[in-house]
């Protein structure tokens, strides 16, 4: 057992809901419905909001970040000090923001907009991985990835430290030695690329998570399937699907990858093995899609 904090580092994004009742459509237009506006909440997205999952659980997290300097920009970094120990470098463009227009608790549309970019690392944000005890990298292509002297040290850390990589299409392949790698099965599959994988979906995920485990160099890879649940490849030769009971198909899926991860590493900074993990964190991560994703999570201040 560790006693250094989750780091948890990556693109953090503002997300935005919308929420309101659709009983009629645009005049003149055959299917664009008119959204009667009810209410609306936001929250840290990204690794914002993943590091918020893993503070509300008790774990001690610093999040290492990178933010513009605009009002959403000083928005998140509000809301983040309050809960997290934040480092956070300088974003270059507008900051990321993600709306989602809902009825009755479906998403029917989402607005994106903000161009932000991560500059150059800085030297507390290099610092701030020194004690880890375990770190998530919640990469979202805004390219905090990319910054050759962070993944320098993250390479290091990783012969000693575990490192848990989420990764994004847009983003960076992850480092080599990390104990496990969390892409989903889209992710998987363009990873892999040109490489078609056979078969339907659970016995798609279960090659995938095999083939990563060499492509990406890591101890363990968990390819997440939906309503399928989960695959996992380790290096002893475990090849195993991780079934769950689904949601129904109105649930608010919003946040279960982040979910999935903060439990996965939580729990591997504690010392459990990745296949015990990865059974908790599939588990916790259907109960969060169950209970109202991240749209139940609510910030008092």
């Amino acid at each position: 057992m560790t006693t250094g904090p989750l780091v948890v580092l990556g693109d953090t994004l503002l997300d935005v809901d919308i929420d309101g009742v659709a009983h009629r459509t645009v005049p003149g237009t055959t299917h664009a419905p008119v959204i009667d506006v009810t209410g609306g909440r936001w929250r840290p997205g990204g690794a914002g909001l993943a590091a918020l999952l893993a503070a509300a659980d008790g774990v001690p997290v610093r999040l290492i970040t990178m933010l513009c300097h605009d009002a959403e920009g000083d928005l998140l970094a509000h809301t983040l000090r309050h809960r997290v120990e934040l480092v956070a470098g300088d974003a270059s463009g507008a900051s990321c923001v993600k709306i989602r227009i809902r009825d009755r608790g479906r998403t029917l549309a989402r607005l994106d907009h903000g161009n932000s970019q991560a500059q150059p690392a800085t030297h507390p944000m290099i610092d701030a991985l020194a004690d880890a005890g375990a770190v998530l990298v919640a990469d979202y292509g805004r390219g905090i990835t990319s910054d050759t002297t962070l993944t320098h040290a993250l390479t290091t850390l990783a012969t000693h430290i575990p490192v848990i990589w989420d990764p994004h299409p847009r983003g960076s392949i992850p480092i080599p030695g990390c104990a496990l790698t969390t892409p989903n099965l889209t992710e998987a599959q363009l990873a892999l690329n040109p490489r078609m994988l056979p078969g339907e979906t659970t016995q798609r995920g279960r090659e995938a998570a095999r083939l990563l485990l060499n492509r990406w160099n890591c101890w363990a890879a968990l390819v997440t399937l939906g309503e399928h649940g989960a695959a996992i490849a380790t290096t002893n030769g475990h090849n195993h699907l991780l079934p769950v009971d689904p949601a129904d198909n109105t649930a608010d899926t919003c946040g279960a990858g982040d979910r999935l991860a903060t439990t996965l590493a939580a729990e591997i900074r504690q010392g459990t093995e990745p296949l015990t993990a990865a059974h908790t964190a599939v588990q916790q991560a259907t109960h969060f899609v169950k209970t109202g994703g991240a749209n139940a999570l609510r910030l008092t201040h």
